[in-house]
């Protein structure tokens, strides 16, 4: 049963952006052995809430100039809401592919898709409105954020990254009083949503009771 919220159409994306976005973030954290990639966890599903909610339109920022280069110290400098440099990057991007390539981003190969990212990261193609390595790092960090989040926020699908990591999310009374033990602790990952839907009870002092599990020694 998945653990994705119901009701993930997109708010704030378009059907390019959702193709760009969905071949990109595959290519970032891409599906193997260990389990699936971004794309199938629901990454473009947390992006795209993400974008439509108020960190999307910097509802808390200051946005009055000027616009100087910053440092990595000062935050984020860009005139752009995270909206338009979703927006903006990725119709520059998909024009400068069919330029060099003949095709948009979603349709060029996987070895190809990754070069292109690539050259994002190391700024090397100049997009008219704005840095191609800020996009980048904007989205990696996103992609990466929707990888381990709480699946409430639409990332993290049956929590794949939480079990990848062996991580059983919120605490629960058992788990809380063997933070200081040197004893492994394996369990079921509980999210936030698990509780809020009633998946997972919840003990009298209102922590979830974890299901403990054996760890695969094969892995």
């Amino acid at each position: 049963m998945s653990d994705t919220p119901t009701g993930s159409s997109y708010v704030y994306l378009q059907e390019p952006e959702v193709r760009f976005l969905e071949a990109a973030v595959e290519r970032l954290i891409p599906t193997d052995d260990l389990g699936v990639g971004a794309r199938d966890s629901g990454a473009v599903v947390y992006i795209d809430r993400q974008l439509a909610g108020t960190w999307g339109v910097h509802g808390r920022q200051y946005r009055s100039g000027p616009w100087l280069n910053g440092t990595p110290q000062q935050g984020y400098q860009s005139r752009f809401t995270p909206q338009e440099v979703y927006r903006i990057a990725i119709r520059e991007i998909d024009l400068h592919c069919k330029a060099a390539l003949g095709r948009p981003f979603a349709q060029l190969t996987p070895d190809a898709q990754t070069q292109m990212l690539q050259e994002l990261e190391q700024d090397r193609i100049a997009l008219p409105s704005l840095s191609s390595k800020f996009f980048f790092d904007m989205l990696w960090r996103n992609t990466e954020e929707s990888y381990f989040a709480d699946p409430l926020y639409g990332g993290n699908r049956d929590k794949v990254g939480w079990r990848l990591l062996g991580f059983p999310g919120l605490p629960s009374s058992a788990y809380r009083h063997l933070l200081d033990s040197s004893e492994p602790y394996h369990a079921e990952p509980v999210s936030v949503l698990d509780v809020q839907t009633g998946r997972v009870p919840v003990d009298a002092e209102g922590f979830p009771k974890h299901t403990t599990i054996k760890p695969n020694r094969d892995r």
